[in-house]
C-alpha cells in the first residue's frame, strides 16, 4: 500500500500504539520511532510504544537510553476495547499472539514488517519478505510523505538498518543501500559509533565463552546450549561469533532463561533456511521461525518448570540437540 493510504489512515485517528514484539531490537524500536514521527505528521499527538519480554542486550539499552525512548511495559487493558480514534499497529511482527502478548483476536490497524510469515489482515498492511529490515520501509514511508525527521531518528534508523544486515552483508537489498544513502549525511556519526560499540557485561561473556566450549559441530551445522543464564541476548551474540569458524555454515545456540528454552540461529548456507527449520524442530512444543539467515524460536517448559537443575539441563539439552539434529537431517556421528 502507498505512503499516501498510511498517512490518510493515520490521519482519521487521535491516538497511536505502536506495540514492538517480544524483547524489540534496534530494527523494531527504530521502526517504532518512524511511524511515530509519521503519525505526528499525521496529526496524532498522542502516542505510545509498548514492549513485552525484556531489553537486555547492551546495544538494545544503549539505543534506548541514548535516544532517550520513551517506553511503557505492554498491558493487555492497552490494546483491547479501544476507544474510537485509538489506532494499534505492529511494526517488525504481524500476528496477534506470535512473538507478542496481543491477545490473537484483537484488530491490527496497521502492520509494517519485513519477516516471511503469514501476516494478520490489518487496515494498513505494508508486509515485504525480500526486504532486508523493516526500519528500510519506514524510510521509504518517511522520504515519500516528506516527513520532518531529527538527526536522533535518521541515527536511529541507520544504525537499526545496519545491525539488521549485519553491516550489510545479510539479507541485504538495493532498497537497503538507498535508505542508507539518504540517512547517512542526516546521521549523528558520534552517536552512530557509540551505539555500535557499548559496553559488554561480564555475565555476557561468561555466556558466549560457553556456548564455545560446548560447540558440537554435525557436518557443518554448530550446536551449543548454555544451559541457564540470564543473559537471553548473549545467544544470538554467540550464534553470530561462532558462525566466524572454519566450516561453519549454520550455528544454533540455545539455553534456559527463566521458565523458557531460547534459540538462536544463523545460516550461511543457501541450501538451509534456518527459519523454516526451527519452525519444523519446535512449532509443535513453542514458537518458532525467522529469515532464511537468521531465526529464533522460545520453548515453554510447561510442566517441567518446577524441576530443578541437576537432571533438567541434561534433559533439555539432549531432547533439543535431537530436535535440531533431525530437522537439519543430520547425521549422528560423534
Amino acid at each position: 500500500m502507498s505512503s499516501e493510504a498510511l498517512q490518510g489512515l493515520l490521519a482519521t485517528g487521535e491516538e497511536l500504539t505502536v506495540v514492538c514484539h517480544n524483547n524489540p531490537d534496534p530494527d523494531c524500536l527504530a521502526s517504532s520511532l518512524a511511524l511515530g514521527a509519521i503519525a505526528e505528521h499525521a496529526g496524532i499527538d498522542e502516542r505510545h510504544i509498548l514492549y513485552s519480554g525484556t531489553i537486555s542486550h547492551q546495544q538494545n539499552r544503549a539505543f534506548i537510553n541514548l535516544l532517550d525512548m520513551k517506553l511503557r511495559p505492554f498491558a493487555a487493558e492497552a490494546v483491547q476495547d479501544r476507544p474510537d480514534g485509538s489506532l494499534m499497529a505492529f511494526v517488525d511482527h504481524a500476528v496477534p499472539g506470535e512473538n507478542n502478548e496481543v491477545p490473537p483476536d484483537v484488530a491490527v490497524d496497521i502492520v509494517i514488517d519485513h519477516h516471511d510469515t503469514d501476516p494478520v489482515a490489518a487496515r494498513f498492511l505494508d508486509h515485504r519478505p525480500a526486504v532486508g529490515a523493516t526500519a528500510t520501509i519506514l524510510v521509504e514511508h518517511l522520504r515519500g510523505l516528506e516527513v520532518p525527521v531529527s538527526q536522533s531518528l535518521t541515527t536511529a534508523l541507520l544504525f537499526a538498518v545496519r545491525r539488521e544486515t549485519l553491516g550489510f552483508l545479510r539479507g541485504t537489498t538495493a532498497a537497503e543501500y538507498d535508505a542508507a544513502g539518504w540517512l547517512h549525511g542526516r546521521a549523528d556519526r558520534s552517536l552512530l559509533r557509540t551505539l555500535s560499540n557499548p559496553s559488554v557485561s561480564g555475565s555476557t561473556v561468561d555466556t558466549i565463552a560457553e556456548a564455545i566450549r560446548n560447540r558440537i559441530v554435525r557436518q557443518s551445522v554448530l550446536i551449543s546450549g548454555v544451559g541457564r543464564t540470564t543473559e537471553r541476548d548473549a545467544l544470538p551474540q554467540a550464534a553470530d561469533y561462532l558462525a566466524t569458524l572454519e566450516g561453519v555454515d549454520t550455528t544454533v545456540v540455545f539455553g534456559l532463561v527463566d521458565d523458557s528454552v531460547h534459540l538462536s540461529a544463523r545460516s550461511t548456507d543457501p541450501r538451509v533456511h534456518v527459519g523454516r527449520v526451527l519452525e519444523e524442530a519446535f512449532a509443535d512444543v513453542g514458537s518458532a521461525g525467522g529469515h532464511r539467515e537468521m531465526a529464533g524460536g522460545e520453548v515453554p517448559l510447561g510442566v517441567f518448570a518446577g524441576y530443578t537443575d541437576d537432571h533438567l539441563l541434561d534433559v533439555l539439552e539432549e531432547v533439543v540437540t535431537a530436535r535440531l539434529e533431525a530437522a537439519f537431517d543430520l547425521a549422528a556421528e560423534s
